[in-house]
């Protein structure tokens, strides 16, 4: 177990070669408390997204799962872009791989898909697509897609349900999901419900359609920050991952957190958010690697839909 003396070195230490690397740390809100403590940016996969674009720093220390720092990577390619735990990966991700994607599109060609991919991809699946969304941009980017062309959305089925009810656009829906968010369940959030009577519940949209029903607010975890702030509430159940509570408790130090429970625990931690640590970070820096690369065909057909959500964002 690391000391406390240790654990200051240690910081001390990824401070150093933060500086003599150049190099920016970004780590996504579901990170352990530690990190997020350490990194120069804490957000969703949106905002990290414009600042991997627009950063001077030549090293990316990206400290959330595969997916992110390969988008990284896609918006920088001659950055070097580096990931504390190679195998931290992502359940949506790999409900949609890219050979059984490009299959179905080719199965389907007649219908001339308009292809909306949820950020939660591989670079594979990004470049088979004409557009990319993240939680808090799928509606815009979905209000803006052509009305001549059936859409496919990929692939978060639940997100995928909860924009339609927010825009009335039908979409096909590939099915895959957040194994963290429906873990949620409509008896574990009615629970915390009765426990206090008075709190908010403000869900990800990721949760599946009975928890959904059961929010006050279903929003991305960076518009949880701003309707945290803005409510006069105290008492707010927090129904998405666990590492969210953190930032909102540094943000909202007035408020009372509390998290939203599952079935089998008291809050719901991602396995892969919580595979990078302090001293993987500090690794990662010292020898450049794990590195984040991809054949440049894909990763050049992966860049254009980044930027067309990022455009559609603004």
């Amino acid at each position: 177990m690391t000391t406390v003396a240790e654990s200051i070195d240690l910081k001390t230490e990824i401070l150093r070669l933060k500086k003599e690397r150049n190099a920016v740390i970004l780590a996504h809100n579901y990170q352990i408390a530690e990190i997020q403590e350490i990194a120069d940016y804490v957000g969703d996969s949106l905002g990290l997204s414009f600042i991997a674009r627009d950063t001077s720093a030549e090293v990316i220390a990206f400290c959330g799962v595969h997916f992110m720092a390969e988008t990284a990577k896609i918006l920088n390619p001659h950055k070097t872009v580096v990931l504390p735990d190679r195998d931290a990966g992502c359940s949506l991700e790999e409900s949609c791989p890219a050979p059984q994607l490009e299959a179905f599109l080719r199965e389907h060609a007649d219908k001339n898909y308009y292809v909306i991919a949820y950020i939660n991809c591989s670079g594979g699946v990004k470049a088979l697509c004409d557009v990319i969304c993240t939680s808090g941009n799928a509606v815009k980017i979905v209000e803006s897609a052509p009305e001549d062309r059936p859409i496919l959305f990929v692939p978060d089925q639940n997100l995928g349900a909860w924009v339609m009810e927010q825009t009335g656009r039908r979409m096909e829906l590939w099915q895959g999901a957040c194994y963290v968010h429906v873990e949620f369940t409509r008896d574990s959030i009615s629970k915390i419900k009765e426990e206090y009577p008075d709190a908010v519940v403000v869900a990800h949209p990721e949760c599946t359609y009975a928890v959904r029903m059961l929010a006050d607010e279903v929003c991305s975890t960076e518009k949880m920050v701003h309707f945290c702030k803005a409510t006069d509430k105290k008492d707010i159940i927090i129904v998405t991952e666990s590492g969210m509570l953190h930032r909102l408790k540094r943000e909202c130090p007035d408020k009372n957190f509390i998290p939203g429970p599952t079935d089998k625990c008291s809050c719901a931690d991602c396995r892969f958010m919580k595979m990078n640590t302090l001293q993987k970070l500090y690794d990662c820096l010292d020898k450049l690697s794990p590195q984040v690369e991809m054949p440049e065909d894909i990763r050049k057909r992966a860049e254009a839909p980044i930027l067309r959500m990022l455009e559609l964002s603004k």
